[in-house]
């Protein structure tokens, strides 16, 4: 159940308190699973292109990669703050992967119940364009979407600004037109959903690769997620998108 606080339902009945008007999709791990398909590719050619880029052995460019992504939400970010690092270089280097679209795989009959969700629906994801353009064509999902705001559109003040910062978050909210209030946000990832939850945002749990991806974690960073566990500013888990549908009456 929904509770109030969240927007959307309120008491015993799944009464609807108002209809979202935009839903905000991340990409990995939330569309399709990246812990197989994509993060251990991406994460070698990262400690890869540190280790080239920055002049420093193989195991303390991997150490530099894991801790610039705890501490920064986003390798990338490290690296052009503390390393001069262009981000449009480190994006198209890091995120080639020829094998992708044979390693990619969603659900259609996922896809098929976003036509059937109220609103518009936009991706929104940490990785670049490029990389997401190629995972929802090899999905065949691009066409459920409205449009797509990648890291590349994250910018603000000439500062990459990607997923949890809520002033980003805000902005999204603005260049599409609604309150923070009317959107929802759907990820895998509970930091984004901590920030969105922040600034009035409904936030949505996707949980179908939590597992996978906790295991791919484990070995860098201390995880501690606890999925049967919902924390206060997530307002329901799914383990699937036709999920959302049904929760509308």
């Amino acid at each position: 159940m929904w509770s109030a606080r969240c927007g959307v339902f309120s008491g015993g009945q799944n009464r609807v308190m108002g209809t979202p008007r935009v839903w905000l999709f991340d990409l990995d791990n939330t569309l399709h699973n990246a812990s197989l398909s994509s993060f251990p590719g991406i994460d070698a050619r990262m400690t890869d292109y540190i280790e080239r880029e920055l002049q420093m052995p193989g195991h303390e460019a991997d150490a530099l990669r894991a801790h610039y992504l705890r501490r920064y939400g986003a390798t990338l970010l490290g690296l052009v703050r503390h390393h001069g690092v262009r981000a449009a270089h480190f994006l198209h280097d890091t995120h080639l992967l020829p094998e992708l679209e044979s390693l990619t795989q969603g659900h259609p009959h996922d896809f098929a119940a976003l036509d059937r969700l109220p609103g518009r629906k936009y991706i929104l994801t940490n990785a670049p364009r490029a990389y997401a353009e190629r995972v929802l064509a090899a999905l065949g999902a691009s066409h459920h979407f409205d449009g797509l705001l990648a890291i590349e559109d994250m910018a603000m003040f000439g500062d990459l600004r990607p997923k949890p910062d809520a002033r980003m978050l805000r902005w999204v909210a603005a260049r599409l037109k609604v309150p923070p209030s009317r959107c929802v946000l759907v990820e895998d990832t509970l930091g984004h959903q901590k920030s969105a939850f922040s600034i009035g945002m409904t936030t949505v749990w996707m949980q179908r690769w939590m597992r996978t991806a906790q295991k791919r974690q484990a070995g860098s960073r201390k995880v501690g997620v606890y999925l049967h566990r919902r924390p206060a500013y997530v307002c329901a888990r799914i383990f699937s998108l036709r999920e959302l549908r049904r929760r509308l009456p």
